[in-house]
This record gives C-alpha cells, structure tokens and sequence, in this order.
C-alpha cells in the first residue's frame, strides 16, 4: 500500500512511519522544514502546507492507497494568538485532503482531539456532541465535519488524548516536556483536578496502520490508554519511571491559576467500537513507560543527578 503522510517529522507521524513500514507500506513523507531524513519513510517531501494547491499536486502526481493527515497546529495558546494560520492547518488542509482522498478512492485517516469536549461528563462515546471551548478545539471539531461531509465513505477520524513517545527533536511529548523542564531548575506544577489518558504514539500508530489496511471502521472514533489518570498522577510516574526525585513535582489545581479556567476536568474516552475491533490494544500506562527514553539533549543533566 501506498500512503502519503502529512506532519511525518512530529511525534505521531514519526512513529506511523515506522509502523506502516513494519507491515511493508510503502510510506511517502510531507514535512514542513525538517532536513533530517526520517526512519520508516521510503520518501521525504518538503511541503509548506499553506500552498494547498502545491498539496494537491503531489498528491495528485503519487496517487496514494491512503491519505493519513498528523499535521496539526496543536498548541492552543498559538492557536489563539493566530487563529488564520490554526484554521488553515486545522481545517483547510484536512478538508483539502478528504475531498482528494474521495477523488483517489483512498482510505483518509484524520487526527482530531479529545478536547473537542468539555470535560464535564465521562466517559465521552463518538456520539456525544462536541462543546469545544478553545481556537484549537474549535478547529479540530470543524475539521471533522468538513472531512466527513468531503468522504465520509473513506475518511476515519480519531479523537485521541495527549501522546507519551520518543519523538525525532526530544521535545515533543509529554515526559521529553517534562525534563526539559527539570534540567531547566523548574519544578512542574502539576493540576489534580485535571484527567487524561494518555496514549503512546507508537501504539496509536500500529492502530492507525490497521485502520489504513480496513475499509470497514469509517467515521468517527476513539483512541487512548488504559488508564484516566491526573496530571500529577501522570508526573508521578514518570518520575518512578526514570528514579527522579519526588520533589520535581508538586500538587495544583486549575481553579487556583485563572489562565487555565478553560482547561477541560476530565476528557476520558470510551474507546469503543474501534478497542474491540482491531488487534492493537489499548495499553496501560505502566507499559507505555517501558518505551520511554531520556533524549539525547537531557542525558548529561539527567546523568549527573
């Protein structure tokens, strides 16, 4: 299978690649400025996806199986501060990218988020209706509609939760977050009135892949771990993981810090029908703590503690 894959250099699109081509996909990579050459991509792109008319051209001229769409403009507050430049990566491109999908008779995986919802009542099934509550979310629950209504006869779209991984820069996920942080002297304040499920990157990948082999799971789905836990819950494991000391972290609460007044109580997900159709399983987050490494830019710090 062919699959063009946009936002290959971010930590999701890092891990599909390589996925994809543990099952022999042939893996066509679209990334904005990275040089570096990136594992499991049998070719490497350089896209401003801004250009949406040079988007359409390669993928026109590749004529994929499968479209898979990880690029996102992801941090809210830059969202907020560039609400243009988050609806076009946010929405015009997977909108863009569904209607080429319906065009090729490919499979369209799109990447939406949990914060669609407004974490007020768990656990959230695919029918429940958003309430987004940010730029982000907004963008993220439009971007579904537009992709459903462009093909919605091969477009899957999965909601997923904040993602635990190795990525290509050190600097993408959760616990890379997290010691950045630590080797800066900083102590993390994490909320306990905040829970998530957060999900390894590979694993969400290896389910991806199986989504990109099916034509029978269309629409909108979920995807996460195991295990609702708090932020703090979250650093208090990481920090066992790696044999930090305790007191990198200490105990918050979102109503204590106005800035976060908007930040969703609870986002757990049902994860069904897709958690019992596919052979990947949802992990624990003890297990997704085995994958995790120190990147390579912290290992001094980290080594000299």
């Amino acid at each position: 299978m062919k699959i063009i894959l946009t936002g290959a250099s971010g930590l999701l699109g890092h891990a599909f690649a390589q996925a994809a081509k543990r099952r022999k996909h042939e893996v066509i990579g679209i990334v904005g400025s990275y040089a570096v050459p990136i594992a499991g991509l049998s070719q490497q792109k350089a896209i401003d996806l801004n250009d949406l008319a040079v988007l359409e051209r390669f993928v026109l001229e590749q004529f994929p199986d499968a479209i898979v769409n990880c690029a996102a403009m992801s941090i809210p507050a830059l969202c907020e501060s560039d609400p243009s430049a988050s609806e076009r990566i946010n929405v015009l491109v997977p909108e863009k990218l569904a209607l080429l999908s319906r065009h090729l008779f490919a499979r369209f995986i799109h990447i939406s988020t949990d914060q669609v919802f407004d974490g007020a009542s768990v656990p959230y099934f695919i029918g429940d209706p958003p309430n987004p509550s940010s730029i982000y979310s907004m963008h993220k629950a439009e971007s579904e509609k537009r992709a459903l209504d462009m093909a919605s006869e091969f477009a899957s779209i999965i909601r997923i939760p904040i993602l635990n991984g190795n990525s290509p820069r050190g600097n993408r996920s959760l616990h890379e977050q997290l010691i950045a942080a630590w080797s800066r002297g900083e102590k993390a304040h994490l909320f306990t009135d905040e829970y998530r499920q957060p999900c390894l990157s590979d694993n969400l990948a290896d389910a991806m892949v199986e989504l990109c082999e099916r034509n029978d799971l269309q629409g909108l789905l979920h995807w996460a771990g195991a295990d609702p836990l708090s932020r703090f819950e979250i650093g208090q494991q990481i920090l066992d993981h790696f044999g930090l000391s305790p007191d990198l972290i200490s105990k918050s609460n979102r109503g204590n810090h106005p800035e976060h007044s908007r930040r969703q109580e609870n986002l757990t997900l049902d994860l069904q029908p897709l958690a019992g159709r596919l052979k990947t399983r949802p992990q624990p987050f003890s297990e997704q703590l085995e994958s995790l490494i120190v990147p390579k830019q912290f290992r001094v710090w980290y080594n000299s503690i």
